[in-house]
């Protein structure tokens, strides 16, 4: 069975979609093919396309879309003479990019009437400020799969063996042949075992136990730490808004299907 797609991915590719949902009611055509009247809505919307994309609204942009849409609408006039609109797959997909257009356009005036407000905005930037914490750190790390053959690779060390040669044994490809080295970064970049045992080592130090994760068992050195200065809030606005648009789309599309009845 083909697994729902999650709310944050349905999110980012439906949002998308909501500028050319609103179109302008039907007025003039701007052309007619075969008899049939081509809208300027249909400009309309494809004009406030290009514009999101960064396009000037231009003469020649707007004859270039009305002739677009001159070529679309025989090429559609010929396929429903041929009977394309009627095949089971076609009508699939034509009813699929509605639903699409739908729900853009509800998502829009969902993040319009539900705004990130400024002190939304701030209370977000302390929490992630408290999360990546105000320092990194450079760490080197082997991974194992047994508990056993980690605790053997301490005594190892402990014995004065490299940490960069047996490091050779580490099933992480990313650092095993830098000789474990995981670069700069914050603790929030690992998962919680990880990061915990890092913070509490001392640098120059290697864990004196095995460190369990679902990866398997590690054994940490800690070579240096560094200050770590958080950029300004107005710097991230723009990205900091849209991640918390996201997630109260997730969060109420998920109340959406709590309180449906799905079988």
């Amino acid at each position: 069975m083909t697994r729902p797609m999650p709310a944050t991915l349905l999110a980012a590719a439906l949002f998308a979609l909501a500028a050319a949902a609103h179109a302008a009611p039907p007025a003039k055509a701007v052309a007619t093919v075969n008899g049939k009247p081509i809208p300027q809505s249909r400009v309309d919307t494809m004009m406030a396309a290009q514009l999101a994309q960064g396009q000037t609204d231009t003469p020649q942009l707007r004859n270039a879309i009305r002739e677009d849409l001159v070529r679309r609408e025989l090429i559609a006039q010929e396929a429903e003479r041929k009977a394309y609109d009627k095949k089971p797959d076609v009508v699939s997909q034509m009813a699929l990019t509605r639903q699409n257009v739908l729900i853009g356009a509800y998502l829009q005036d969902y993040v319009k009437s539900h705004p990130v407000t400024d002190d939304m905005l701030k209370a977000e930037y302390e929490t992630l400020r408290k999360t990546l914490g105000d320092k990194e750190y450079k760490t080197r790390h082997i991974l194992v799969d047994g508990e056993d053959e980690a605790k053997a690779i301490i005594a190892k060390l402990k014995a004065g063996e490299k940490f960069e040669e047996l490091a050779k044994q580490s099933k992480d490809p990313g650092s095993r042949e830098r000789g474990g080295d995981l670069g700069w970064a914050n603790q929030a970049a690992y998962v919680k075992p990880f990061s915990d045992a890092m913070v509490a080592l001392e640098k120059g130090k290697v864990t004196e136990t095995p460190v369990r994760s679902q990866f398997g068992w590690h054994i940490l050195q800690l070579e240096d730490t560094r200050e770590m200065k958080a950029p300004p809030l107005d710097e991230i606005k723009p990205q900091l808004t849209q991640r918390m648009q996201q997630q109260m789309i997730e969060k109420h599309v998920l109340d959406l299907q709590a309180k449906a009845k799905v079988e």
